[in-house]
């Protein structure tokens, strides 16, 4: 188990280092950051000296040079615009995504995994239809148009919840969350439903599916003919095996909610990691878009690892394998 554990870990590095370099190189050659940071009417002289300042004199690799060495010290560069560590500056930003992301997933698994269940074990049922009808229009509805909805109705209309901002939030382990307060959970509600509405379809279709082919297994037959309770099958044999794929959709989809969040964040003024890159990208704060991407790599990689281990959890075979 600690030789694949390092094994993985190793992998996760070299992933990470090509990504470094993908990403420097990327957004470097993108654009000129110093057009957006200099006024019109400045003169050759000042222009030169912003260039020399912020180091966009220097070759491209002694510039990544000086990247990755900032980075293996934990320093990420140092934002054009806001003049300050752009590490320093996302992780101010960081709890309200992720507390976003959290709430969002756990909807998906809270509300996806019954239904899509529910589904699988009656599949004729007039619910069970109406269930599928609905993952489809979750699929097909476009996030910033249930968005909009969301706040006519609930928020202009019914007057029951609010339509933007984090409201009052509560420190714990010296981070301002919202969760912790009963305003900040009203200002939570809707942005969470909009972010999970396309994973709650994709949980409910995927439980749906591997219900369907796990019943006519001959473990379920077995357990049905020892004459066990039906709620003890679908807890111990069933559910157990449709984890596994379940788990992998929801790690892969929890980084998804996190690097992609940008429009909800966007349509309910959420103060997260999603508006400060939409920010960024327009001004080319070149420093604050690698670090950005930077972290939402390490996240990626961290979750599958994560994933990986649960692997060895829920599957015996994974265990006697490696």
């Amino acid at each position: 188990m600690s030789a694949w554990f390092l094994r993985r870990l190793l992998q996760a590095g070299f992933v990470v280092l090509a990504m470094t370099v993908i990403v420097f190189v990327g957004i470097s050659v993108i654009g000129d950051p110093v057009e957006t940071l200099i006024s019109q009417d400045a003169d050759q002289g000042e222009r030169l000296r912003t260039i020399a300042a912020f180091g966009l004199d220097r070759p491209l690799w002694v510039q990544y040079l000086s990247f990755l060495k900032g980075a293996l010290q934990g320093d990420l560069g140092r934002s054009f615009v806001y003049n300050e560590p752009a590490l320093k500056v996302i992780l101010q930003r960081m709890p309200a995504t992720l507390e976003l992301a959290f709430a969002a997933m756990l909807m998906a698994i809270a509300i996806g995994i019954p239904l899509g269940l529910y589904a699988g074990v009656r599949p004729r049922s007039p619910l069970a239809k109406a269930i599928m009808t609905g993952s489809i229009l979750g699929f097909s509805l476009p996030g910033f148009w249930v968005g909009l909805l969301l706040i006519m109705v609930f928020a202009v209309q019914l007057g029951w919840l609010p339509s933007g901002g984090r409201g009052q939030t509560r420190e714990l382990f010296g981070v301002s969350w919202s969760f912790l307060t009963l305003d900040g959970l009203q200002h939570l509600v809707l942005p969470a439903l909009n972010l999970a509405l396309f994973k709650i379809s994709l949980v409910m279709r995927l439980v749906r599916a591997e219900t369907r082919e796990i019943l006519p297994q001959d473990y379920i037959r077995t357990a049905r003919a020892k004459g066990l309770p039906e709620g003890m099958i679908l807890r111990r044999h069933l559910l157990r095996n449709i984890m596994i794929p379940v788990i992998t959709i929801i790690g892969l989809e929890f980084g998804s909610v996190i690097a992609f969040s940008v429009v909800t964040e966007t349509i309910f003024a959420w103060p997260g990691m999603g508006k400060l890159i939409i920010d960024s990208i327009h001004v080319l704060d070149r420093p604050m878009i690698v670090a950005y991407l930077m972290i939402i790599v390490l996240l990626f990689v961290f979750i599958n690892l994560v994933v990986d281990c649960l692997y060895t959890v829920l599957d015996p075979r994974v265990r006697m394998g490696r």
